[in-house]
Parts: structure tokens; sequence; C-alpha cells
């Protein structure tokens, strides 16, 4: 005798009941690009939707995203001026803490979260100080950043750090700076297992991010290695990591899974801007219903282990759910 699997399939109520995976609107956290000025509101032709806004105009769509029930965002910078080691995000008054100062100060119960790192303060594009030598990323120089620019972000009242460099003991480093400025109840959620993708080419343009020279491969991960991407969670959840998050999310299933499967603690991952474009190109050209893709994306994510998801698709999404709901 054969399984009949269809059985639980025939009537549609009960397909509800024992539906598996859930996407919440409670599950996304959307990203926001912040510069200075008033008034700005620049669509990225590579991300359409998607936009570098002054803050004036990130309270307007804080207000607007609340309404559709999405209550957390991931803030990234462009300063004014870039120096060789990206003064502006170790400012009180750089563009980030500025940010988060107005956000919290108009909607205190917005859950903000802070990007970590330099590779949009930097006039080099690395994610932290060059080593005159290597010509890479000083590894331990950098360590000392992060941590004096945990503090700035901490000050300016930010709910959740995201350390995105990949620096080796960088989650040591932030969380020893937080405890001795008194943010001991700050969490860190760490981009652990962060990949040298190719899918990150329209984020650069929004977050004027290119590197100038070469590329992130000496600290980002390669993409054929499975196995390092699970030690890497897991040494940043020895460090005392919160959350730990796997970046990008579409190509990488497999290593959200895996890390799923070998931690308790929660999981991210982050839908890149490339997943993001290529959907919306696939919309354009017509080969795709893009709801519908876009909602079978977000729900592979979340089935393959992740709880929270950072996408740029948060606002559509929310309110295909809350239509449904």
């Amino acid at each position: 005798m054969f399984a009949r699997f269809r059985r639980n399939r025939m009537n549609s109520t009960l397909r509800v009941m024992l539906t598996e995976t859930h996407l919440r609107v409670e599950d996304f956290i959307y990203p926001l690009f912040t510069r200075s000025g008033t008034g700005i509101k620049k669509e990225i032709g590579s991300m359409p939707g998607v936009f570098q806004m002054s803050i004036d105009e990130i309270l307007i769509e804080c207000e607007e995203i609340k309404k559709l029930g999405i209550n957390s965002i991931i803030l990234f910078g462009i300063p004014d001026t870039k120096d060789s080691v990206g003064s502006d995000a170790m400012c009180e008054h750089g563009i980030i803490a500025s940010t988060v100062k107005s956000i919290k100060a108009k909607y205190p119960d917005m859950f903000v979260v802070t990007d970590l790192c330099f590779c949009e303060y930097t006039d080099h594009g690395h994610c932290g100080v060059l080593d005159p030598h290597t010509h890479s990323v000083d590894n331990d120089i950098t360590l000392t950043n992060l941590a004096l620019q945990a503090v700035v972000h901490a000050k300016a009242g930010v709910d959740l750090i995201a350390p995105s460099g990949m620096m080796d003991g960088m989650i040591t480093a932030i969380r020893d700076g937080l405890d001795s400025a008194g943010f001991v109840n700050l969490p860190v959620m760490s981009y652990s297992s962060k990949f040298a993708s190719a899918y990150y080419g329209p984020f650069r343009d929004v977050a004027e991010s290119s590197p100038s020279f070469g590329d992130r491969h000496t600290y980002q991960m390669n993409p054929a290695n499975r196995k390092e991407a699970i030690r890497e969670s897991i040494a940043d959840e020895n460090e005392g990591a919160d959350i730990l998050m796997v970046k990008p999310a579409l190509a990488y299933l497999d290593i959200i899974r895996d890390v799923r499967e070998n931690t308790s603690l929660p999981l991210a991952a982050y839908n890149v801007s490339g997943e993001y474009a290529m959907l919306k190109a696939a919309a354009a050209a017509g080969v795709i219903d893009y709801d519908k893709v876009m909602m079978e994306t977000l729900l592979g994510i979340k089935r393959a282990g992740a709880d929270i998801i950072i996408t740029y698709h948060a606002k559509e999404a929310a309110k295909i759910l809350n239509k449904n709901s």
C-alpha cells in the first residue's frame, strides 16, 4: 500500500492547519539609507523602490512603515565626507548617530538596528583601516574603531548593533566596548557568515560603498566554503553574539539550514540587494508573477531556518500579509 499524501491537501482548511512555516510582518527588518540634507528622496536605478533619504524623509518613511505593522529597521549611513578611517562613523554628530536620535525622538517604540561597518564611510571603500603593507584591512586596529563606533550608536539610542565587517574577534571587541560604557543590555546581531558575493552590486550603488581598489575577499567568506561558515557563526556565538546572521540568503539557503542546526541562537538572513533587483527586473520583463515569487522567496528563507529576514521587500510583503490576515 502506498502513502496518499494528497489526502491532507484536498481541503483548503486542512491545508492551512497543516502549514509548517509561517511568514509574519514581525519577521522583517526593513533597510533604510540616510544622508544629510532636507527633502532628499533619491531613488536608486538598480533598486526600484529603494531610496537615499534625508532624515526628514526617513521620519516620513518610518510613519508609513509603522502603519503597515513594520516596527524594525536597519540603518545605513552615507556621510558627506569620507576619510581613510571612516571618522563620521565614530562621530556623535555623524549621519547615523543623528538619524538614530531623530527617529527615537519621534518614534521611541521604533526598533532601530544599525549596521556597524566602515565601508560607507572610508574614502577607499573597504571595511576598516588599511594596512599599508598588505593593502587589506588591518584587523586589530579596526576592532578598536568598531568598539568606538558601537558606543556612539549606543549613546544615540540604538536598540540592536549589527557588525558586518567580518573582522576576526569583532564580537569580543564590541561587547567589551559596550559593557565598559555601561550598555550591558544592548544586544549584538552579528553578520557572522557573510560571503564575498556578487549579489551585493546594487547595494553599493545606494550606499556608495564600492571599493576604490581590489575586493573584499581577504575578509568576507569564500562562497564555496560551507564548513567554514558554520565555524564562523559558532565562533561569534562563543564571543557573545546574541543573534547570528547569514548573508546573502537566496543562494545560501543551505548555509542558513546548516547554521540553524548548529546553534540555538536566533538566526537572521539578509535577502540582499541583488536578490531584490533580480525579482524587480524579472517583473519588469513580464516573466514572473512578482508578488507570488517574492512571497515564495521569503517563505523559503524562513523555511530554511531564519527567524528574522532583512529584506527590501518588507513593505510589499507586509501589504500582502495584512490583506490576507
